[in-house]
């Protein structure tokens, strides 16, 4: 079985059996009793339940009983990544480690059935196996406050979210590669986690609203350097970029993205400019007929409720019947 980043080190501790051994960690542990109980915390007990493992506590500062496992880490680390291997991304190292295991179990012979390879053993377990659940959604998960410029702080970097959640706290979830923050159960941002220090990290879709109010900043402010925008949306707003009122134009076209989607509105900018037109009134005219239903199907008339003499538009009867009076 291929685990992701945060399966992989669970993996690794409970050694491949569903009785997992542990030291006192302090993020499994909240309190020690006497032996071996253990108050642990929800979020453990949670991810334990989901890969069903019965988690069994070592002594503090006796580290020979979870010797096991060790070696366990110890030769999985000899065996598949001895030279040291780099990967661009996890599903990358994932894929790799699939091929190298499934290679191994079909190479070799199993333990207690030499007749027999690691493979086939498997392959005849498999109908037997518990199904596999998907990955545990684990998350560090804490409290913060959203400051007026859209920001939240969490391990000493910011990360932007929604104008409209300003004013209020959130949540930050902090997964081993991204951060989700949510505010009343809805997420209001969500970036790549940044392991630096001082680090910003903006999504310039969050700010589009403020922009309704200070459109100057789509030139100079610091979440829109380095932007970029689907290729028509881009053509636009370099065009509009040498009128006066360009960037009042481009905001009301970003700020269409909030109701008709972006799909929509680089669709109406990409017919504008086959016509030759990039103006805001021109794209948002364009949405507006593609979002109002189109006019009702003619009805054919049937032959018994045809007119013999149908009536003819002639507005001169008129100017004959004023005559006449």
């Amino acid at each position: 079985m291929v685990f992701d980043a945060h399966d992989r080190a669970f993996a690794f501790f409970k050694g491949g059996c569903r009785r997992g051994i542990y030291d006192n960690m302090k993020t499994a542990v909240e309190a020690i009793f006497v032996g071996k109980n253990r108050l642990y915390n929800r979020r453990f007990l949670q991810m334990c339940s989901h890969y069903l493992v019965d988690p069994v506590a070592c002594t503090p500062a006796s580290g020979w009983e979870k010797g096991q496992v060790e070696n366990q880490v110890g030769l999985v680390r000899e065996r598949f990544f001895t030279p040291r291997l780099r990967f661009k991304s996890y599903d990358e190292m994932n894929a790799w480690l699939a091929d190298k295991c499934i290679a191994y179990a079909k190479a070799h012979r199993h333990p207690e059935q030499t007749e027999r390879t690691v493979w086939d053993v498997f392959e005849a377990e498999r109908p037997q196996l518990v199904p596999y659940a998907g990955r545990f959604d684990g998350f560090h998960a804490v409290p913060a406050s959203v400051s007026k410029t859209c920001l939240v702080r969490f391990d000493n970097n910011k990360y932007s979210v929604a104008a409209s959640a300003v004013g209020r706290p959130v949540e930050v979830h902090a997964y081993a590669d991204r951060i989700v923050i949510r505010q009343d159960g809805r997420i209001v941002g969500e970036h790549r986690r940044a392991f630096g220090r001082g680090d910003t990290v903006y999504d310039p879709w969050h700010y589009v609203p403020v922009l309704a109010r200070k459109p100057g900043a789509l030139r100079n402010g610091a979440p829109f350097k380095d932007w970029v925008l689907p290729a028509a949306m881009e053509r636009v707003r370099r065009k509009l970029a040498a009128i006066d009122d360009g960037n009042r134009q481009m905001v009301d076209i970003l700020a269409a993205v909030l109701t008709d989607g972006l799909p929509a509105v680089e669709a109406a900018c990409t017919e504008a400019l086959s016509h030759g037109v990039h103006s805001a009134d021109v794209i948002l005219n364009i949405l507006a007929r593609r979002r109002n239903p189109g006019p009702p199907a003619t009805i054919l008339t049937p032959a018994a409720l045809t007119l013999n003499h149908p009536p003819v538009a002639d507005c001169a009867r008129y100017d004959s019947l004023r005559r006449s009076l």
